[in-house]
């Protein structure tokens, strides 16, 4: 059973959804308005609780009228392009190259993409991984839902300047038994909207050092499939006591609950 240390005020009951990809806003949301929420929203709780959360496919379920008059007020928000950075030491698909980082490094997995569909709400989620290719526990993996690892190591941050959202990684903090984490992009509610990464353009990754900023390594996506609706872009793995990045661009059709199962996060 998971149990997500979420920012939010109230358990959430068995009908939860990608609802782990709804909340954005303060507060619960209703099953009537979890649709529309989107990232237009800057407010954000300020009060993290642990809270259980059960998977499912459709909506959260809880009462909050304020949210419902906001969701409701806001339809089919037009996503803005963003410029793709520089990326200086890019790779190709199925590449893997070594890092050359100490295990005192912080590193930022930048993420970014642009959509030909403006119901098309991506977001980037971090798996923690051991040995196995299963999570340490339920809430051992990072999204803006549940935005710090429980090793504090790992953390999800919204929008910078240049990329759409960010995962920082301290290795000096990360747990020894994670060997690999992985990161998913997810498009909120693609099943109920059919909706695909053949909609989506201009994804990428690039793995920067946080001390001078640097660029280590980056990979740009090239090839977009209609029958997937979540995309590993790239993993970062341990290989003989040495951190490496793999360049991945393959996907699943899972939702977010899918791939929760999928790494060994217990649904209910």
């Amino acid at each position: 059973m998971i149990h997500v240390p979420m920012k939010s005020t109230v358990p959430f009951n068995k009908h939860t959804v990608i609802s782990i990809n709804q909340i954005k806003v303060q507060g619960p949301s209703s099953s009537n308005n979890i649709t529309n929420i989107n990232k237009g929203f800057s407010t954000k709780v300020n009060n993290q609780n642990h809270v259980k959360q059960h998977l499912s496919s459709d909506t959260v379920r809880s009462t909050n009228p304020t949210i419902q008059h906001r969701t409701q007020s806001i339809q089919n928000p037009i996503i803005p392009n963003k410029s793709i950075p520089p990326l200086i030491h890019k790779i190709q698909k199925g590449q893997k190259v070594p890092l050359s980082i100490t295990t005192s490094v912080k590193l930022k997995a930048c993420i970014g993409w642009n959509v030909l569909n403006n119901n098309c709400d991506v977001d980037v989620s971090a798996f923690m991984l051991n040995a196995s290719g299963k999570v340490l526990g339920d809430s051992w993996f990072v999204f803006y839902g549940q935005t710090q690892s429980p090793d504090n190591s790992t953390i999800f941050s919204e929008s910078s300047i240049q990329d759409r959202e960010v995962i920082s990684i301290d290795m000096a903090k990360l747990n020894k038994s994670v060997t690999k984490i992985v990161f998913v992009l997810t498009i909120n509610e693609a099943f109920k909207k059919r909706l695909n990464f053949s909609m989506i353009k201009d994804a990428y990754i690039r793995i920067m050092d946080c001390s001078n900023n640097t660029e280590l390594v980056s990979f740009k996506m090239t090839e977009y499939y209609s029958n997937v609706i979540s995309m590993m872009i790239g993993e970062l793995y341990l290989y003989n006591g040495k951190w490496k990045f793999s360049a991945i661009g393959n996907g699943v059709a899972r939702d977010l609950a899918g791939l929760c199962e999928l790494y060994g996060v217990q649904v209910i």
